[in-house]
């Protein structure tokens, strides 16, 4: 029988892409976890990776294996869940894309914490390909986050669809033109958000313009990335949602992308169904009160 902590060392590395990350995810020293990796390929009879200076992969029964060991932590994680706390409902644990602003976080709270006899509740968040890990682990039963391609397992409900947006400051002199030509913003400073989810699609825009803004700030904070556009210190592109006094929002021209988002339900929360439920009518009625972006040129 392959005991439980050697596959939480096999799914770490997989997640983490290093021995040393994955060492820090699992509270345990890089040699320990070396050692008890070693231990599982003995045990399975394969190398389950291969190791180079500046990588590590999945060799073809790794990524097998891969599969397998994911769904006997899932179980292994339920079945802790149900015989645990048999005398009470545990807390609701919902993930929370970075990129969500904090007002619709802050909403969510404020409106579960006013239902009579809610259960408590835990936000952990991260980048949606994070969030799926945790759904895939247990580690959280639902997760506020993006629509991709594969999510139809975890019983997605679209909660709602908004289009990216140029931000810039209201005085700004591109600030009456919608939408903004790209070719325009040669010159002037970009606010990069780290966390974008089209980070990439918005370099390759401006680099198919001819474009290179200066960059004058980067952030993995998404209100301070909108604060500092306030200020006056640049441009960004963020999704519609976002709002804040001294900003103007903008059509980019030529970029049309917009992002879905969706209430993932992990297949080990069958337990906490009624929770999941309940939080997933918050979440659309969160977003349908959440202020509509202004497009209105002054």
């Amino acid at each position: 029988m392959i005991d439980g902590y050697l596959l939480r060392y096999f799914l770490a590395i997989v997640e983490n892409g290093s021995f040393t990350a994955a060492a820090a995810r699992v509270n345990v020293t890089q040699p320990t976890l070396s050692a008890g990796v070693a231990k599982l390929e003995r045990e399975l009879g394969v190398s389950l990776f291969v190791r180079s200076a500046r990588r590590v992969e999945l060799t073809e029964a790794g990524a097998r294996f891969l599969q397998r060991a994911r769904n006997i932590m899932q179980e292994y994680n339920a079945a802790l869940g149900e015989i645990g706390e048999p005398a009470r409902r545990r807390a609701l644990r919902l993930g929370l894309l970075h990129t969500v602003p904090a007002s619709i976080g802050e909403r969510l709270v404020r409106d579960w914490q006013s239902i009579d006899g809610a259960n408590g509740l835990e936000i952990v968040e991260g980048s949606d390909a994070e969030l799926v890990t945790r759904l895939d682990q247990g580690r959280v039963d639902m997760a506020l986050t993006l629509m991709r391609a594969g999510t139809e397992k975890y019983s997605p409900v679209v909660v709602g669809e908004e289009p990216y947006l140029l931000m810039l400051p209201e005085g700004h002199p591109l600030a009456g033109s919608d939408p903004v030509p790209s070719d325009a913003l040669h010159s002037t400073p970009m606010v990069v958000r780290r966390r974008c989810e089209v980070l990439s699609e918005v370099s390759r825009h401006f680099t198919g313009h001819g474009v290179r803004p200066p960059l004058a700030y980067r952030t993995v904070q998404e209100e301070r990335a909108l604060a500092m556009v306030a200020a006056g210190l640049g441009v960004t592109v963020m999704p519609a949602s976002y709002s804040a006094p001294g900003v103007v929002q903008r059509r980019l021209s030529g970029f049309d992308r917009t992002r879905t988002l969706a209430v993932l339900q992990s297949p080990v929360a069958m337990a906490l169904r009624s929770d999941v439920s309940r939080m997933t009518s918050l979440v659309q009625e969160a977003l349908r009160r959440h202020p509509a972006p202004s497009r209105t040129i002054p």
